[in-house]
């Protein structure tokens, strides 16, 4: 055997075979029990990054560690392949973007097999193929018949340079996600699901979910946006009236003001005579469009001229604004300003002089008179709100409500932030949407028998905006209602739909259908989930509404997609910028003489550890670092050098370490022999590390693991040869083999062990060697660490106290003197009172 590991020969010989014998297929008909790992599927970019690596090694891990604790793990992978950057690619390289996606497919799937990844690639899907996406034409028909689809104009968010509709969640200050243009509101008519039909149980399903991170399931809590509150009439002015929500009646003695949104028909209204106000309507339009750019820009309003008298007192008269910070989406489109506790209406109200009344107390304050620029929000007594003083803010919200009731010009209400998801896309390069467009007939559903639609190949992309509206043929088809002439829809679905219920498809993929009940459910809910906490909202969300609409409608017995979900860190490197502010790769720079220059020369300015990204050109290729290294040096650096939550940082030193580590478990393996005798510490060191490193895994605390590995190997370097040093190194060898799979196969083989080690079971472990024989005690003086002892378990108490005081330090310390006190605490310390 060489003296170091080569993984050259080695990572491709171990790849071959897993790939000749199907070692990962998973079996629909395995009596063993079934687990389902899952990691977000890749868009095909072109190559993987280190993100990718890192996420896909620790899934991996996780799958392998089952398989060998005799588990029948399905673990798939495929390609979320649908989507505008294959259009942008179509229309700056005069590619295809069918062609530009299958070419980055085949590349990345070699980078990931170069990695060893247990994945079944039996059951391997992309989202752009009419395998698949006619299985999500047949579903979303389903989801059309049972009248949780539905087409409406309605204000979208519009990219101007992508050329299509945004959801609000892909609009991120106010630029488009992909294009970064600035977004702009348009009427168009879209097509809608139903996602606010399940918000009540979306939101109650979150408490099942307690192997989500907390801050997942309240980002989902937070969007879903449950608020309960009073929904009731302002009179205005002019004769006419002003519906309004709130979540704090309770706060009505301190109004001072009514908005609407700029798309509100009072705002309308007022347009219509008013130049100005069209005029700052329009300003509105141009502005931000989601809740978070809208929180944060500049509040700005237009006074109508109109009044609100107050509900409790007609005399008091509110001025009515068209403001930009109001959204029409949301409750009534209409609200009551409250400065002194609303840190948006303080905003609002301090540009425009308007009154700030204080009616709730912080503390001892009850001056009427609010001073500061940060509102108060926080609990306390009503003050200055006439009957309803001296109540706490519930009480307070119960009473107004009940007089609002009762008096007959409010009532109590329940509303959601959550809206239905808009999944209209005015682009090519996603799944054609089942409708056929009748003059006659008006909106059909495309036969069954004619799916998939198949997006036609023969498509342009020099002009701006969706092909398939100038394609000559394609869109052009009878009625399958009356056999006249008819259109099809050409707008295609968001590819977040793709993405919301390929997992199912993965379970189960029948050629007649999207998927088989009983297949699908013996493999879901996917029990481990992995991927960036970026889709917390997007994805999970939807993922989420898909699954308990395939149950509504039957399809599935299951409410949850995901029972557990593990969002893990990023990869992030050192950033570098050249002297005239260009970003530099970590292949344009390098050290000289202790200082970072360019291969010219150049000095180099190192900025901070990021996220790796094209912009900075801060991203490592795995693929030279593969080719120098090997995968499972690679495989252990991910795993090794931080908790799976937390970011990584990548280093040099970093996986050269790695490297080091694999070579000392081959050297290892290189010194087994037939020695005898026992080495009770080592088999002691080796039951407990076969424990823990499986514990660590189950909770995902890879790190954790490591360092136990690291410690073993570390125990059997220092050993001696001996029958349980031998021992310890052929369990090592699978302790580690889902971490780096391949030098385990290897060291398996020369260790004349049959079989694969990816097929052996996981060690067994004593539960009784576990338990330490001897304790270390903690010796005080008056409270102060003054020595040890390491003495047998359950020593007596007069025998460590005898003990304490023959310790040196405290021989030294009490200079003879009997200490006042002796406090024994059995197998942990010892405390002498002097």
């Amino acid at each position: 055997m060489a003296d170091r590991f080569n993984p050259k020969t080695a990572d491709a010989r171990w790849q071959k075979v897993w790939a000749e014998r199907g070692t990962f297929h998973a079996r629909d008909d395995s009596p063993k029990p079934k687990s389902y790992v899952l990691e977000m599927f890749p868009y095909p970019s072109g190559r993987i990054h280190m993100g990718h690596v890192r996420n896909y090694t620790m899934g991996d891990v996780l799958a392998r560690y089952r398989r060998m604790k005799g588990m029948e793990v399905l673990h798939p992978m495929g390609w979320d392949a649908f989507g505008m950057p294959a259009e942008n690619a179509a229309m700056e390289k005069g590619v295809h973007p069918g062609d530009w996606t299958r070419a980055n497919i085949a590349t990345m799937r070699d980078q990931l097999k170069s990695l060893g990844f247990a994945l079944d690639w039996s059951r391997e899907l992309a989202t752009c193929e009419p395998d698949y996406y006619g299985h999500e034409q047949a579903l979303f028909l389903d989801l059309f018949e049972a009248g949780l689809v539905y087409r409406k104009e309605s204000a979208v968010n519009w990219d101007p340079v992508d050329m299509t509709v945004l959801a609000n969640e892909q609009v991120i200050d106010g630029r488009g996600w992909r294009s970064g243009a600035l977004v702009e509101k348009r009427k168009l008519s879209q097509w809608f699901l139903k996602i606010t039909d399940f918000a009540d149980e979306l939101l109650e399903g979150l408490h099942s979910l307690d192997h989500w991170p907390d801050k997942v399931r309240l980002m989902q809590e937070n969007w879903i946006g449950k608020s309960q509150g009073l929904q009731f009439r302002f009179k205005l002015s002019d004769g006419g009236e002003v519906e309004v929500f709130t979540t704090r009646p309770d706060t009505i003695f301190g109004s001072s003001f009514v908005a609407v949104a700029a798309d509100h028909p009072l705002a309308a209204q007022v347009a219509e005579t008013n130049p100005a106000a069209a005029a700052f309507i329009e300003e509105c339009r141009a502005g931000g469009t989601t809740a978070a750019e809208i929180e944060t820009a500049e509040k700005k309003g237009f006074d109508t001229g109109l009044t609100a008298a107050h509900p409790f007192d007609s005399g008091w008269q509110l001025p009515v604004y068209i403001a930009n910070f109001v959204l029409m989406d949301y409750g009534t489109g209409a609200v009551f300003g409250v400065p002194a506790h609303d840190q948006r209406d303080l905003d609002f109200a301090r540009k425009y002089g308007l009154a700030v009344t204080r009616v709730v107390a912080d503390a001892d304050k009850t001056d009427p008179v609010f001073e500061g620029d940060e509102a108060y929000t926080g609990p306390g007594a009503l003050v200055n709100s006439r009957f309803l003083d001296g109540l706490d803010v519930e009480a307070g919200k119960r009473a107004v409500i009940a007089r609002a009731e009762a008096e007959g010009w409010g009532h109590g209400t329940t509303v959601w932030r959550l809206r239905d998801w808009g999944v209209s896309r005015q682009r090519y390069w996603g799944t054609p949407i089942p409708i056929i467009h009748c003059e006659a007939c008006g909106v059909v559903a495309a036969p069954r028998d004619s799916l998939p639609i198949v997006l036609p190949e023969d498509v342009d992309f020099a002009t701006p905006g969706n092909p398939l509206d100038r394609h000559p043929s394609w869109r052009h088809v009878d009625c399958p209602s009356c056999g006249g002439p008819a259109r099809r829809e050409t707008d295609t679905l968001d590819t977040f739909a793709d993405s919301s219920w390929y997992f199912v498809r993965f379970a189960s993929q029948p050629d007649d259908k999207p998927f088989d009940k009983a297949v699908a459910e013996s493999w879901l809910p996917v029990g481990q989930y992995i991927g960036g906490v970026e889709h917390a909202i997007l994805h999970l969300l939807y993922a989420r509404f898909w699954t308990r609409a395939l149950n509504r409608m039957g399809q599935l017995d299951i409410k949850e997609p995901f029972t557990g979900l593990f969002t893990q860190g990023m990869v992030t490197h050192e950033t570098y910028q050249a002297p005239d502010g260009r970003w530099l790769s970590p292949e344009e720079v390098e050290q000289r003489d202790g200082k970072l220059v360019t291969d010219t020369g150049e000095p180099v300015t190192l900025g901070r550890v990021e996220k790796m990204s094209k912009s900075k050109k801060n991203v490592v290729d795995p693929a030279p670092i593969l080719d120098s290294y090997g995968a499972d040096a690679v495989r252990w650096f991910m795993l090794s050098d931080s908790p799976p939550e937390r970011d990584l940082a990548w280093s040099v030193s970093g996986i050269e370490g790695a490297w080091r580590f694999v070579n000392r478990v081959w050297r290892l393996v290189q010194s087994v022999d037939a020695a005898e005798g026992a080495d009770p510490a080592l088999a002691r060191k080796r039951h407990k590390t076969v424990a823990g490193v499986a514990e660590d895994i189950e909770a995902l605390a890879f790190n954790k693991a490591v360092a136990k590995l690291y410690e073993l190997v570390g125990a059997v370097e220092k050993a001696k040869p001996s029958a349980d040093r031998s021992e310890a190194i052929r369990t090592l060898v699978r302790l580690v083999a889902p971490m780096i799979p391949h030098l385990a196969e290897e060291a398996w083989m020369s260790l004349g062990q049959s079989g694969l080690v990816a097929d052996a079971p996981w060690p067994d472990y004593d539960p009784a060697m576990l338990v330490e024989d001897e304790v270390t005690i903690a010796v005080q003086v008056n409270g102060k660490l003054r020595d040890t002892l390491t003495v047998p378990r359950g020593e007596a108490r007069d025998t460590l106290e005898a003990k304490a005081l023959a310790a040196p330090n405290v021989v030294r310390l009490l200079n003879g003197a009997a200490p006042k006190k002796v406090i024994v605490v059995p197998d942990r310390l010892v405390n002498l009172v002097a």
